[in-house]
């Protein structure tokens, strides 16, 4: 469960994300992590109360259901779908921006269509099958950005290569809170976006053994591996190269470790990234694929989603969500014909996905609320509480929602926000004509 939460959250969103983040705000992007790592964990502890009492599949839309109003667990549910879907997307155009760092002239969406098929057929083949092939890609990723940060404090201290120590006075020489704080608030949605994914132990509390033992271990666990990762990782970055000065394509941490001369490095770094992209999407096929099922277990999506192959997979809903994603495929060769750079694409898309990504987030704290307004005497003696309940919950509330009304002010995000909202405003209609009736 560590390794899927580690697995499904470090992805594109640190590797690429960061790129635009940097741009925004400078070395205080390393504040933003910090933060939204802070609030991040408040949610996982709402999320753990509730499941250390009822450890469920899909658990965060069930919750949504119970304690605040079923069309919630149907946004929730849904949005979790539409954020893995754009996610995997995102993937798709960052494993074609990859791929062209050791084969310039290959075509973007040929690695993409490989990429897709393979992850499919591994989802198809049984609930281990992927839980140990995001095992290893999170073990991949995680051991190289142990030795990405060692290597990078060696630079720092020691130097390498040729290249003398260059210490951290990278972080300020060149400005630090260099986009004022508007810049950092811009930042900020993508940094929370990076995070997406850490609820997926939501997801697989229920398909998990012993989970009340494993859930509290993965959730106090997961969260300060992932800052450790996060801020340690971009803190090297940062420090061995100037910010203003990493090149406008590719990852920047492969730039970086490229512009210093520590070549071999940024090609391992890049195969990294690359399965960091893998693992995003494999994510984002097991995640939605479970909660295309329990829609469907609900009554709001054919029969036909309910159905299951030998193995215990919903097989229908792999396929189907596989075929969605299948669309970054088809962006990666159409966006670029409006807009220029990769980058600006991956942003575009990318973003997209915030607002989706952060329902689940706004229903965990909302739902936790009325979880200890109804069943106060759970609480009795509950060894996983909400740390400074009720304040920390709206404090999240409040960072949330100013994080998403300053993305709205900002040229990359407010299209893709609009998306989001207008996506939200029609599966709300949809419920209330097809479902409502039936909920009551």
């Amino acid at each position: 469960m560590q390794m899927i939460a580690l697995g499904g959250t470090i992805g594109v969103g640190l590797f690429m994300g960061a790129k635009s983040t940097i741009e925004w705000t400078g070395p205080s992007v390393l504040l933003a992590y910090a933060i939204a790592g802070v609030f991040l964990y408040l949610i996982m502890r709402a999320l753990g109360e509730m499941l250390y009492d009822n450890p469920i599949s899909g658990s965060f839309s069930h919750f949504a259901s119970e304690y605040m109003h079923p069309v919630f667990g149907y946004l929730t549910a849904w949005s979790n779908i539409f954020q893995w879907v754009v996610v995997g997307i995102s993937e798709m155009i960052a494993i074609g921006t990859y791929m062209q760092f050791w084969w310039p002239s290959i075509p973007s969406w040929v690695p993409g269509i490989i990429a897709v098929v393979f992850l499919c057929i591994a989802n198809l083949i049984s609930v281990s099958a992927f839980g140990e092939l995001e095992y290893w890609f999170a073990l991949i990723k995680v051991v190289t950005i142990i030795a990405m940060i060692i290597v990078g404090l060696v630079i720092v201290v020691l130097g390498f290569n040729g290249v003398g120590p260059t210490g951290i006075s990278n972080l300020w020489s060149h400005g630090f809170f260099t986009g004022g704080f508007k810049g950092f608030f811009f930042a900020l949605s993508i940094v929370f976006a990076s995070y997406q994914g850490i609820e997926l132990i939501g997801v697989t509390a229920g398909e998990a053994e012993n989970p009340k033992k494993t859930l509290v271990k993965a959730i106090q666990d997961t969260i300060g591996r992932i800052l450790i990762f996060y801020i340690g990782s971009i803190f090297v970055m940062l420090s061995i190269y100037p910010w203003d000065k990493i090149a406008n394509i590719g990852s920047p941490f492969v730039e970086t470790f490229s512009q210093v001369g520590i070549t071999a490095a940024a090609s391992i770094i890049n195969f990294v990234v690359l399965t960091a992209a893998l693992s995003g999407s494999n994510s984002a096929i097991y995640s939605s694929s479970r909660m295309s099922y329990l829609l469907a277990q609900q009554g709001q999506l054919p029969e036909r989603y309910n159905k299951i192959n030998k193995h215990g997979v919903p097989y229908i809903s792999v396929i189907s969500i596989a075929t969605g994603i299948l669309l970054g495929v088809i962006l990666n060769v159409i966006l670029p014909l409006f807009y220029k750079g990769a980058n600006q694409v991956f942003v575009y898309v990318y973003s997209s996905s915030v607002l989706p990504g952060m329902v689940p987030w706004f229903v965990i704290i909302m739902s936790e609320l009325k979880f200890r307004k109804q069943h106060p005497e759970k609480l009795v003696g509950h060894p996983f509480k909400m740390p400074l309940a009720p304040f920390s919950n709206y404090l999240t509330l409040l960072v949330l929602f100013v994080t998403l009304i300053f993305m709205f002010f900002n040229d990359d995000t407010r299209i893709p926000l609009i998306v989001g909202i207008v996506f939200l405003a029609l599966m709300t209609i949809l419920y209330f004509v097809r479902f409502n009736k039936k909920a009551k």
